[in-house]
């Protein structure tokens, strides 16, 4: 990465955080996200699904999103876990008594372990994915995402491409405050397919 680059980017980083974590809306702002992920077509033909487990602050909420896919009968639901090497595995979470029982990991955010009290837990590069529900920092209508600098999707994205499956769909999730008119990004970020806001759906032209 380039040195300006990567100084633009922490730059945004940092501001974008702070000023997240000082909104007092950002529940009110998630329900109106979470309801229109959940009438998506493309969200309600899926049956494979990743959604991130959010932090406990400054980040939208998708513990309405998550309580959805749990109760479905055609959805199964993958969330992230950060192995010790930096390695992001996306896991299958089986129902609420299983998310109660998560132990809180990186960021205070909740996190499955690799084995159940019945075997392995499912991975998701072993099941397939159709939909990742991507986080973020910043996103902007160009379809493209600011991370939080550690790579974890694009890498996990690559590796899943790489493995001969086709690319999930990628469905962005924005607070308002996070839909920039522009962020700096470099060519191997992946562009997102759709963006959802409390006041839009952005899709990839």
């Amino acid at each position: 990465m380039l040195p300006a680059l990567k100084t633009q980017k922490q730059a945004l980083r940092k501001s974008l955080q702070s000023a997240l974590r000082s909104l007092d809306n950002i529940k009110e702002q998630s329900r109106a996200v979470a309801d229109k992920v959940l009438l998506l077509p493309e969200f309600q033909r899926c049956t494979t699904v990743s959604c991130y487990l959010s932090m406990p602050s400054g980040e939208l909420d998708t513990s309405e999103i998550v309580a959805n896919i749990l109760k479905s009968d055609t959805k199964s639901l993958f969330v992230p876990r950060i192995s010790r090497n930096g390695t992001m595995e996306l896991l299958k979470l089986y129902n609420r008594d299983d998310l109660e029982t998560l132990p809180s990991g990186t960021w205070g955010i909740r996190e499955p372990s690799y084995e159940t009290e019945c075997g392995p837990r499912l991975n998701a590069m072993d099941a397939g994915l159709d939909l990742i529900l991507v986080p973020g920092v910043a996103f902007d209508r160009s379809m493209s995402r600011l991370g939080h600098g550690k790579g974890y999707y694009d890498r996990y994205i690559s590796r899943y491409v790489e493995s001969g499956r086709p690319r999930p769909l990628l469905v962005a999730l924005a607070l308002r405050d996070q839909l920039l008119t522009s962020i700096p990004v470099e060519a191997h970020d992946f562009k997102m397919d759709i963006i959802v806001t409390p006041d839009e759906i952005l899709h990839q032209q």
